[in-house]
Formats: structure tokens, sequence, C-alpha cells
């Protein structure tokens, strides 16, 4: 895996302009279940309220970085042989790397626009997209990514 997250660093690097740290973060595969309490602990109350109720509504989580701990959450069954998960994965490093490099950010959603473009760009590599793969259109992106409140 420290092979692959180095290629994934040097791609974001070139492409994104985002800074080369090669302290590689802890990658850890768990169930769905554990992955919603550990996201559940890393957020604050009003969020934390705010994601259990996205959770009961039936949606899953994919994926996410624990900044404090330096820690890329991937499901079981993760596989580096779907480009779909891989790019999951390059997702998460750019998290890794703004982290790392202190990168300020004008709120939570806008780290997100950077990371969904190289994972965009990822899969378009291998010729196809965040729409076909996880139905994640423009205007959804939008929304996902926009700051609503302003900086903290």
């Amino acid at each position: 895996m420290d092979t692959f997250l180095t290629v994934v660093v040097t791609w974001l690097s070139i492409n994104f302009g985002l800074p080369v740290n090669f302290e590689h973060p802890q990658v850890k595969l768990i169930g769905q279940n554990e992955m919603i309490e550990l996201r559940i602990a890393a957020l604050d109350d009003e969020d934390a309220v705010k994601f259990r109720r996205t959770v009961e509504q039936g949606h899953s989580i994919i994926a996410f970085y624990d900044d404090p701990t330096r820690t890329i959450y991937l499901p079981e069954g993760w596989s580096a042989e779907s480009p779909a998960d891989v790019s999951v994965l390059v997702h998460e490093m750019v998290h890794h790397l703004q982290n790392v490099a202190e990168i300020p950010q004008d709120c939570p959603e806008g780290r997100e626009l950077p990371a969904y473009h190289a994972q965009e760009r990822w899969l378009q590599q291998v010729g196809t997209t965040l729409e076909q793969e996880f139905e994640l259109d423009a205007m959804t992106l939008h929304f996902l990514t926009k700051c609503w409140h302003g900086p903290p």
C-alpha cells in the first residue's frame, strides 16, 4: 500500500499542485457500522445529529479521513482492482495532504471540492466518471462542496 500511496501523492502533486508529503496515513478497512460510529465520534454534537439523521434515512458512508489520527477508513471489501474503490482512496488522500499541509478551508464542505476534482480526474483516466460510479452529478457536487455558512 505504501508504494501505491506514494504514486497517488505524486500524481496529486503533479496534477493539482498539492504539496508532496510521503508521511502516509494509516489505512484501515472496517465495517459499515464501525465506520458510522467512528465518523459520528469525530463530529461535533450538531454535525453528529445531522449525520445520524442522514444514516437513518438509509444513506451509507463510503469512506472518511480522520484528521487527528491521520487515518483513512475504507469499507471492508475495498479493492485495489476496482477503479471506483481506488478513486475513493484518491479522494481521501487529498484530505490527508490538505491536513498535513494545514491548507486553510473556508468551511468543511470547501475541502471537498479539490477531493472530488481529483477523484473525477482519476476516474476519467480509466474511462468512467463520478456520475457513472457514484451517481454524483454536477448539481449534487455543487451542493456537497458549497460553503453555506461561511468560514468557521
